[in-house]
């Protein structure tokens, strides 16, 4: 059997390295100097040191004595360590406590664009921020926004697209498809599909067409015939294969596409 000393050392460094280890998830999380990014940085008493720098579109900064430092990618606590390090190697300064505080942040951002109801540009605040993140801080799509998201950028130096059904990341517990947002990112939210639908119903009008939505429903949408119309008489207009449109006929149970269009007739009778 272990002795209660050996027992204890192990323990010791279990602790050390789940440390280290927290350590390092921490601070994978952290925000990550990127282009256009400007700073504050001081060392505790050095006032000669003591500057306001921006991140190169090649990630380097400018810093007195030390020249150019290459930052970029590298958290903020990375980069106090870095500075601080070559300091101390260069003998410039014996033990120097280097803080950095950011004044702009503009590396990482990603863009929102389309039906969402705050559209710009946004930092990435921690390395761990997804899609449906960035839509919380757009403020989510409008009212006439559709449900797929497009995310246009570049991965592994290769020009990366995906869609993304929104909806179903939390409907059908899809969260394999909540990715991790890059910067550079840009996310698209197109116009949602509509129907059209005029004549003699209660409001006329262009409407979003639901998933699986009836033609039924669609009706019922635009408030129901009229006292005159009639969901017995309805023509319906849908783009063909040429991209024309064509009459045909549907059951009330059926589907409504994009771009159809109802026209409610005046009963006969």
């Amino acid at each position: 059997m272990l002795g209660k000393g050996i027992i204890r050392l192990l323990l010791l460094l279990s602790l050390v390295m789940y440390g280290v280890v927290a350590q390092a998830v921490d601070e994978s999380n952290d925000y990550r100097l990127g282009a256009g990014d400007t700073m504050h940085v001081t060392v505790f008493q050095n006032a000669d040191l003591t500057v306001d720098v921006r991140v190169s579109e090649s990630g380097i900064i400018s810093y007195p004595l030390l020249g150019s430092v290459e930052l970029g990618g590298l958290t903020i606590a990375a980069a106090e360590k870095k500075i601080a390090s070559m300091l101390k190697e260069q003998k410039f300064v014996q033990q120097p406590q280097v803080n950095i505080v950011m004044t702009q942040v503009r590396g990482n951002q990603v863009s929102v664009l389309g039906q969402v109801n705050r559209p710009g540009r946004y930092p990435l605040e921690t390395f761990n921020t997804r899609i449906s993140d960035m839509l919380a801080l757009a403020g989510g799509t409008t009212g006439t926004g559709s449900d797929i998201v497009i995310l246009t950028s570049t991965r592994n130096g290769k020009p990366f697209r995906k869609e993304i059904d929104i909806p179903s990341l939390f409907l059908d517990d899809n969260r394999k498809d909540d990715i991790l947002v890059e910067g550079g990112d840009i996310i698209y939210v197109h116009r949602a599909p509509m129907y059209y639908i005029y004549g003699e119903v209660q409001r006329p009008g262009s409407y979003r067409v639901e998933r699986n939505m009836t033609l039924m429903q669609a009706l019922a949408q635009a408030g129901g015939p009229t006292m005159r119309g009639s969901q017995r008489s309805i023509k319906i207009f849908r783009r063909g294969a040429d991209g024309k449109p064509e009459q045909i006929s549907l059951e009330l149970s059926a589907g409504v596409n994009s771009d159809d269009v109802f026209y409610v007739r005046e009963s006969l009778f």
